[in-house]
């Protein structure tokens, strides 16, 4: 079972390269970031995870968009052999129904989205961006093979 948190993120969690988008809080900003992640997974071979990665980016920036006043909305997106981390941030507080949504249950009314990327990350969580950011609220994911016990992948 995925793991959710309210730990933060390091900036590059699996080391690999790195690529971020800033977009306007428009209604287009889910299909951009989606289509900015499907493109990232094409060139760097994890074909297998588009489609898992295109619901999860769907559902976290459309959550920014609908949920925030925030002029903008970043996608960070760590790429590594095994792992792609993709974090989305905004100027919006952590809002008390998503921490809520951290722990909801499938009888929730709320936060089923986001249980539909605890359903398909390795671990996912959301937190603060700390004091370089204050105000700043990052919701992120991780999508890959998971790595066996004895370290081979």
């Amino acid at each position: 079972m995925p793991e959710a948190t309210t730990k933060p993120l390091p900036i590059n969690p699996f080391g690999g390269e790195g690529y971020c988008l800033t977009l306007p809080n428009t209604a287009s900003a889910a299909k951009l970031a989606r289509d900015f992640v499907t493109s990232l997974l094409g060139v760097s071979r994890h074909h297998d995870l588009v489609d898992d990665a295109r619901v999860c980016v769907t559902e976290v920036v459309t959550n920014a968009h609908r949920h925030t006043p925030t002029p903008l909305i970043r996608v960070h997106v760590a790429v590594s052999h095994q792992r792609v981390t993709v974090a989305v941030s905004d100027d919006g507080p952590v809002a008390p129904q998503l921490l809520r949504a951290l722990r909801a249950g499938p009888e929730r009314e709320g936060g089923r989205g986001l249980m539909l990327v605890e359903s398909l990350a390795l671990a996912w969580g959301a937190n603060t961006a700390g004091e370089q950011h204050p105000g700043r609220k990052v919701v992120w994911f991780t999508l890959g093979r998971p790595v066996p016990d004895d370290g081979r992948a």
